[in-house]
Order: structure tokens, then C-alpha cells, then sequence
């Protein structure tokens, strides 16, 4: 191996590249635990189908154009290294080879369409969906993760700090599914039938993988088996205990409940807000950012009730508010350029600028490519498809073999009264 090859930090990302990799099944968990029986495998596969997409278009082009050099005014990369072209084993940034740093960015790129997949469930075409994650990365994604992490990108260049995906994957997707939500409309029977969760140990069991995957995420985005990913790691452990014991404080006082899908829920609310500032502040502004970003976000999902929209998974008050809030939180809780500091709104200013600017890019673009796709091959399912449920309709298939359990049921003795 060349000068400089560390494989101890070379071990490290490629496990966390594994890591973030499970957190695309996993979020299919946490999300498929909360739709409705008839539409469990279709929110699955929603999630599970952005790891073939994704993967595939990211060595074709992806990857050049988010980290290729820039192709002008810090906007997206040039395709001098599509389809991996001039790069080896040997080639190294920093202390790792290239090929796994494509392979650990290549998993935020998967995960990040997946996340909106949530706001859209029950009543989107599959085929349709395939074409919006294709479309969404290439046109959305791709360019502003240039913006973000590359040297030449226009918010990297203006100072603005994400450490792990606020901006770039979490505002970008929330936006994104707001965007889509606007073009697709209501659920049948929204506001009108319960659309409970089906499975909370679902859920639970999604989010605790969420959790354990998204130290890859965090830690990971170090580079390297460093003081940086120590101090990530710990921030994000803090952080998500904070944000869960601040959703539960919430949704008690206005609901006199501790759920379980609110530990949840406030479990990734927090490991949203901590993703871009994990490596900028201390243990004490890791857990206030968390405890803030807990309660913010459980009230941010009632506000769909308030205006109407019918965001199924809450996609937007977890995601775009919990990654507002810890990109813009930097500005304050940063042990060097923030306000706790001393150093005044600067760094601030910064964060906003950088947060709303991709939030109004991804909004706008997203909404343009879920109308486009509508008017050409139609992004929803028709009214009786819904009705009776994704599963059978679009995939033929079931989660749940009920006709099992009533056969036994038929066949067993009647029972006598007592």
C-alpha cells in the first residue's frame, strides 16, 4: 500500500459503512411497523428498494458528481471519475482508500430517499416511486451533498458545519417528502378512519437498529479511528437518550401517556438533530440539543393536523425539524465558533443560511419531479388499490398468512360455555 494507507482507520470505515448500510432495513422496520397490515411489504420494500437504485446509479455517476471535482460555482461535480473511471485500490484520501470512502458515502446516499418514502405511504405507485428515487438523487441529492462535503462546494466553502447528513440528508429529505406529499395528497380516509401503527415491537425493533446503525453514521464520518469519532460517538449516544426523555416529558404533559412509539419516535428525532453537530460540541450541548430537539419535534408532528397535510410517518417533523434544529443549534452550542463560545452569530447566520438553502432547493425540486412523474405515469395508486391494500394489489403478496389462522380456527371444536 501507498504512503500515508492507515488500515486501522481503513478498518473502521468500512465497518461503518456496514453500519449505515443496516439502517436502510432497519428504517424498513421502524416504518413498516407503522402503516397498516395491507401495506407492510410495499413501505418495506419502499425502504429496501433504494439499496439496487442507489447503489447502481452512485458508481455509475454519483459519486462523481457529489465528490468529483467541481464543475463550477461550487454547484456539482464534473464526471472525471464516473463509473469509479482512474481509480485503484491504492488510491488514497486521507488515510483511506477511495473505494471506501465511496462505499461509506454510498451508504448516506441510499438511506436518504428511503427516509422519504415514510410521508408518502399507502398510496404511491411502485414503479413510480423507483423512477422518483432516480431521478431524486441524480437531480437532488448528488448535488447538494457537493454543496455540503466537497472541498469546492458552495456551503462547504461558506463555512457552514454538518459533520454527518443534517443539512445534506435529513433537511434534504424531510423537504423532499414535503414536496411530495403536496403533489400525491391525502390518504383515503384521512382524518376519517384510524390509520394506527400495526406492529410497535416493530417499530421498536426498527428504531433500536436504527440507533445501533447510526454510530457508523456519526463516528464514522471521522474517517478514522480518531479523537473525532470518540467524541461523535459518545455525543450521539447522549444526544438520543436526551431526545427520547424529552418526547416522552411532551407527550405526557399533553397527552398523560408514555408510548412506545413516542420513545421511539424521540429516539430518532434526537439522532437526527445530533448527526451534524456530533463532532462540534460537548457532552453538555450534545444532551440540551437532544432534549430540544425531543420536545420541538414532538410538537412538529401535529402541526399536519393543524395545516392539513397528510404526512403518513411524520417524516417531515422528525427529519426536516430535527435536522433544523441540530444544524442550526451549532450556532449556539459549537465549542468554538458558537454562541456558548462567546463568539457571537456568526457562525449562526452561517448554519441558516446553509439549512434554508437546501431546504428550498429540495422542496421546490422534489415537487417538480413528483408533478412531472404524475402528469407522465401517474404517482398514485388508484382509489380501490388503496383501499384494499398495496400488498396484494402492487406485489401479490402478504405480511401476514391470516387465512392460516382462520382455517385452525374452523377446524377446531367449538367451545362450550361455562
Amino acid at each position: 500500500m501507498p504512503k500515508g494507507f492507515d488500515a486501522g482507520d481503513t478498518s473502521f470505515v468500512l465497518i461503518s459503512a456496514a453500519l449505515v448500510m443496516l439502517m436502510t432495513p432497519a428504517l424498513a422496520f421502524f416504518y413498516g411497523g407503522m402503516v397498516r397490515v395491507k401495506s407492510v411489504l410495499n413501505m418495506l420494500l419502499m425502504s429496501f428498494i433504494s439499496l439496487g437504485i442507489v447503489s447502481v446509479l452512485w458508481v455509475a455517476y454519483g459519486y462523481s458528481l457529489a465528490f468529483g471535482d467541481d464543475a463550477g460555482a461550487g454547484l456539482v461535480g464534473d464526471l472525471g471519475v464516473a463509473g469509479m473511471k482512474g481509480i485503484t485500490g491504492t488510491t488514497l484520501t486521507g488515510t483511506i482508500p477511495v473505494f471506501a470512502f465511496a462505499a461509506f458515502q454510498l451508504m448516506f446516499a441510499v438511506i436518504t430517499p428511503a427516509l422519504i418514502s415514510g410521508a408518502i405511504a399507502d398510496r404511491a405507485k411502485f414503479g413510480a416511486w423507483m423512477l422518483f428515487i432516480a431521478l431524486w438523487v441524480t437531480l437532488v441529492y448528488f448535488p447538494v451533498a457537493h454543496w455540503v462535503w466537497q472541498a469546492d462546494g458552495w456551503i462547504f466553502k461558506l463555512g457552514v458545519k454538518d459533520f454527518a447528513g443534517g443539512t445534506a440528508v435529513h433537511i434534504n429529505a424531510g423537504m423532499a417528502a414535503l414536496g411530495a406529499l403536496f403533489v400525491l395528497g391525502k390518504r383515503v380516509g384521512f382524518k376519517k378512519e384510524p390509520m394506527r401503527p400495526h406492529s410497535l415491537p416493530l417499530v421498536m425493533l426498527g428504531s433500536g437498529l436504527l440507533w445501533f446503525g447510526w454510530f457508523g453514521f456519526n463516528a464514522g464520518s471521522a474517517l478514522a479511528a480518531n479523537g473525532t469519532a470518540s467524541i461523535a460517538f459518545l455525543n450521539t449516544q447522549v444526544a438520543t437518550g436526551a431526545a427520547m426523555m424529552g418526547w416522552l416529558a411532551w407527550e405526557r404533559l399533553r397527552h398523560g401517556a408514555f408510548t412506545s412509539l413516542g420513545a421511539a419516535s424521540g429516539a430518532v428525532a434526537g439522532l437526527v438533530a445530533i448527526t451534524p453537530a456530533c463532532a462540534a460540541v460537548n457532552t453538555w450541548g450534545a444532551i440540551a440539543i437532544g432534549v430540544i430537539a425531543g420536545v420541538v419535534c414532538a410538537w412538529a408532528v401535529g402541526l399536519k393536523d393543524r395545516f392539513g397535510y397528510d404526512d403518513s410517518l411524520d417524516v417531515v417533523g422528525v427529519h426536516a425539524v430535527g435536522g433544523l434544529v441540530g444544524t442550526l443549534l451549532i450556532g449556539v452550542f459549537d465549542t468554538t465558533d458558537g454562541l456558548v463560545a462567546g463568539a457571537g452569530f456568526g457562525q449562526l447566520g452561517k448554519q441558516a443560511i446553509g439549512a434554508f438553502a437546501v431546504a428550498a432547493y429540495s422542496l421546490v425540486m422534489s415537487w417538480l419531479l413528483a408533478k412531472a412523474i404524475d402528469a407522465t405515469v401517474g404517482f398514485r395508486v388508484a382509489r380501490d388499490h388503496e383501499v384494499t391494500g398495496l400488498d396484494q394489489v402492487v406485489h401479490a403478496e402478504t405480511a401476514y398468512d391470516f387465512t392460516t389462522i382462520n382455517e385452525l380456527e374452523l377446524a377446531s371444536p367449538a367451545t362450550s360455555a361455562h
